[in-house]
């Protein structure tokens, strides 16, 4: 960790610890700000989406931006990022798609790349990928990444689909719990008032317990056929989580494990991207 970070992650930590003394709320409030806050914002478009059919529409009152390739097509496949990353990151999945005859639908989430908002969660991601289904769909295909996986999973849980709906999973977030903890962890916060206070907050929200936020659960819900691809070596979200998933013995789950890629590198990988484009 450098030196900057240090320090940021210091100023943090001290502001929320004093925060969960005076005001429990407001400390919960800010660390519930904190966690939605992506790091990276914008970003330079590459050249694939460079050349594609810019869409945009309003999400909560924010602008949603993002881009269509290779319409109209009868297929369609939806790319969903992780968090405080954005749509560009896939563009090497675009032309082996649209080789295989897929339209292919991409958009930054709320608060990512050029969309427009300051925080987001699950929900609101959730919320985007739904909007994009009534707009542009039906879709049929996804491919998630980490925080993009979790939010696809409780839409899922909302939209008909069946076992010809395709979902490819790469190092998902699978228990928002343990996101939070790493989050602790990260910036060196063990105060257990003030992880109380954001449990608080997320319920207030959303009418839900933090352990609600789940792949693990939401696959009880879902018949979609899907692909999980999960590297030994993430630290990020972790292959533990994944395994009690596998575990469950879920018909319509095929696990796909790798050794060496971590939690990033894994979706540009390209046998990776090959066996995700093979089961779509």
């Amino acid at each position: 960790m450098n030196v900057q970070k240090k320090l940021a992650f210091g100023y943090i930590r001290t502001k929320l610890n004093g925060l969960s003394i005076i005001n429990k709320r407001r400390a919960g409030e800010e660390a519930f700000r904190l966690f939605c806050t992506p790091i990276m914002k914008s970003v330079k478009p590459g050249q694939v989406f460079k050349d594609s059919e810019a869409l945009e529409f309003s999400l909560h009152g924010k602008l949603v931006k993002g881009f269509r390739c290779n319409h109209p097509s009868d297929r369609k496949v939806l790319l969903l990022h992780g968090f405080s990353s954005h749509c560009h990151n896939f563009d090497n999945y675009v032309t082996p798609l649209v080789n295989k005859g897929y339209e292919v639908l991409a958009f930054d989430a709320p608060a990512h790349g050029a969309s427009e908002g300051k925080t987001v969660n699950a929900l609101d991601y959730s919320d985007m990928i739904k909007k994009v289904i009534d707009l542009y769909g039906p879709v049929e295909s996804f491919i998630a990444h980490s925080f993009g996986g979790l939010a696809i999973c409780l839409a899922l849980e909302e939209i008909p689909h069946d076992a010809n709906t395709k979902v490819a999973l790469i190092a998902p977030a699978t228990e928002t719990t343990t996101a939070i903890d790493s989050a602790f962890k990260i910036i060196g916060i063990s105060n257990e008032r003030l992880r109380k206070s954001l449990e608080k907050i997320i319920f207030e929200m959303s009418g839900r317990e933090p352990a609600w936020f789940s792949i693990r659960r939401a696959m009880q819900n879902i018949k979609a056929s899907v692909l999980w691809c999960h590297d030994e070596d993430d630290d990020v979200t972790p292959l533990s989580d994944a395994l009690k998933v596998k575990a469950d013995h879920h018909s319509n789950i095929k696990f796909h494990l790798t050794k060496g890629l971590g939690h990033r590198k894994i979706y540009h990988d390209a046998e990776v991207k090959k066996t995700i484009v093979q089961f779509l």
